[in-house]
Order: C-alpha cells, then structure tokens, then sequence
C-alpha cells in the first residue's frame, strides 16, 4: 500500500500518493498491460483497429465495385466518419447495409480471435468480464461488433461478459484517473485535474468526485475538457508539453473562479509502458517528439510547472491510457473479481486487473 505523508511536513509527496505504472493501485491489481501479441503475419492486435475495420470494408468496396459501381461512392473509406458509417448501416438500400453488415461480421471474428489469444495467457486466466472502448465503440457499428462478438464466443463455450463501457470514450480516461489514488488525498475537496494524451488528441479535463452523493465514485464525471488536435499542428515535444501546461494552468483558474476546490493531485493516462519514474520505456511512438527518451519526465514537467495548492506540492501520477480507462469501471465492477479492458482505435490497447478486497 502506497505510504500516507508524515504529519509532520504537512506534504504530499508524488511517493506518498502512488507509484507511476503501479502494479498495485487503490481498488485494482495490474495483472497485466500493454501486452503486444505476435504471430507469423505481426502483430495481432494490429487486425481490430479502427483502420483495420476501414480496411475490411474497403477490400468489400473493391470486391462489388469489380462487377457493379460502389456502393458507398467515391469517398475512400478511411475518409468517412463515424456517422457516415453508421448511416450506410442504417441504410434502406439492402446491398449497402448487408454490405456493412459482412464487414462487421468479419471484424468481429476477427476480434473474437484477438480476444482467444488474451484468454490463453497466464495474466489473462480466468478473466470474467471484458470491457470494450476507445473511439471505436462510440459508433453503432462499434456496438454490432461487440455484440457479435460476444455471441461468438459464448457460441464456443466462452464464459466471458463482454460490454462496451459505460463512459462517453473522450472522457473515461479522465475520470478513471481519480482510481490512480488512495481515496485520503481527495477529502474536503470537489475534483481533480486529469489528462489523456492520445496519438491525435490530448485532453485535459476538471473532473467532479460528487463524492456527497455516492462515496464509492460511481458518479465521478467530467465537468470541464479543453481538448487540443495535436496532430493539425504537429508540434515538437516542447511544444505540446507547454501547451499541455498551459491548458492545465487555465483549467485550474477556471476551478478558481468558479470557488471548485481541485485536489493537488494530476492523473495521467499515457500511451506505452510507464516506468516507475515517470518515463516511458516504450510505446510513445505516435507521440510528437521523443517521449521515450531516459532524458524526458512528463510527470515531473508537470508538477514544477502547474502549482494547484500553495500548501502542497502537485502530485502528478502517470499511467497506461488503457489502464486508466479501463478505471473508470472499478465501481461497476464489484460482481466480479477478475477483468479486462481493450480499446479499440488507431491501435489496440489492453489491461487485465483483479479487484483487491
């Protein structure tokens, strides 16, 4: 258990509050994260990804266009929208529905196959429910394939729940940051600052405890978000961790005005594998810049420059984005005691936790 802070120094220490990339956090066990499976072809998650679905309904759109014209027209199917896609479904020409409909059978066999090999490994065993997100889920097509999918696998004998997550996708990342520590820091205060740094986006986000009305954080949510496009911009490492403080410092005047009372604490959902440290071992690729460098130190950037307490120094903890996505269930997850995360968008991440008593 992470240690309290010394009553004599009337401190919070980043040590005292929790550990980057714990293993062990308040309400979970990490079995598990960031796991990249393989086999002859690559990496297999790279199959149930949000352009792997496009790419699917693209060998389709090819397929048809061979002896007839395009369904779906001219527009290239990693240009269409989430509601495009959903209204091609929806559609009441039966050749462009039953189309998307074949290609969301085959994404789903697909992660149906995907979430085999999760279940085979040692820190996967005996998993009970399977929570589906990121941005891909936000769709009706995203929710057919979930559905199908479990209907795959419990059509094998699989006893696995399988439910899409409960929290808008832009902010469950946010607010599963409040389950990053112990529940102590948060007393006689209304929320916290959270980001969640994506490939395309970063989010920086007030987030409400509403602790008076269920203790138990079912009803966290997120009251304010300044999102930022970071790929528009492609800025350098520098530069987006200025402007990332920047959209902190103003979100904590925000919370001034408005008499909110933040705790001086950030959580922080991060691609990658997170060091104990604060650094990123690997799998920030897609971020702008070098975030991998032994050099770079998010966290520690972030509590020098964004003061919320001048009574306390600001606390800033960092973990995998799918884990702290996958967080913002823990309070939905007290009928079982072994469960998972993936999310599905520009790539597939994945957590497994246990639930400590």
């Amino acid at each position: 258990m992470p240690a309290k802070p010394k009553k004599s120094d009337d401190k919070i220490s980043v040590s005292a509050v929790a550990e980057h990339g714990a293993a062990v956090l308040p309400a979970v066990t990490v079995d598990s994260y960031n796991v990249e499976l393989k086999d002859a072809e690559g990496f297999i998650g790279d199959r149930t990804t949000n352009g792997a679905f496009r790419d699917i309904l693209d060998d389709w759109r090819k397929r048809l266009k061979k002896v007839d014209e395009d369904p779906l027209g001219d527009t290239p199917s990693d240009e269409l929208s989430k509601k495009e896609l959903d209204k091609f479904l929806n559609s009441d020409d039966p050749e462009v529905a039953g189309m998307m409909h074949e290609a969301i059978g085959q994404f789903a066999q697909e992660l149906s196959g995907v979430i085999r090999r999760f279940l085979k490994l040692k820190d996967w065993k005996d998993t009970e429910r399977l929570v589906v997100g990121g941005g891909f889920r936000r769709s009706q097509i995203g929710e057919q394939v979930i559905g199908r999918t479990s209907v795959l696998l419990k059509g094998d004998g699989m006893d696995i729940d399988l439910v899409p997550i409960g929290h808008h996708t832009d902010e469950a990342a946010l607010i599963g940051a409040v389950h990053l520590a112990p529940s102590w820091i948060f007393a006689g205060h209304d929320g916290i600052l959270a980001v969640d740094i994506g490939g395309t986006n970063i989010r920086a986000g007030i987030v409400e405890f509403n602790r008076k009305t269920d203790p138990d954080l079912a009803k966290t949510s997120v009251k304010h978000v300044d999102l930022w496009r970071h790929a528009d911009d492609a800025p350098n490492r520098e530069a987006a961790v200025e402007r990332l403080i920047a959209m902190l410092n103003k979100l904590k005047r925000d919370a001034d005005k408005a008499k909110y009372h933040l705790a001086p604490f950030i959580g922080i959902a991060c691609p990658g594998i997170i060091n104990a440290d604060g650094t990123i071992k690997r799998g920030g690729q897609n971020l702008p810049g070098n975030w991998e460098s032994a050099k770079f130190n998010l966290p520690r950037r972030i509590s020098e420059a964004v003061s919320i307490d001048d009574r306390h120094p600001t606390a800033v903890v960092m973990h995998n984005d799918a884990v702290v996505q996958g967080l913002c269930e823990v309070p939905f997850m007290r009928g079982v005691k072994h469960w998972g995360v993936l999310t599905i968008g520009t790539g597939l991440g994945n957590a497994r936790f246990t639930n400590r008593e």
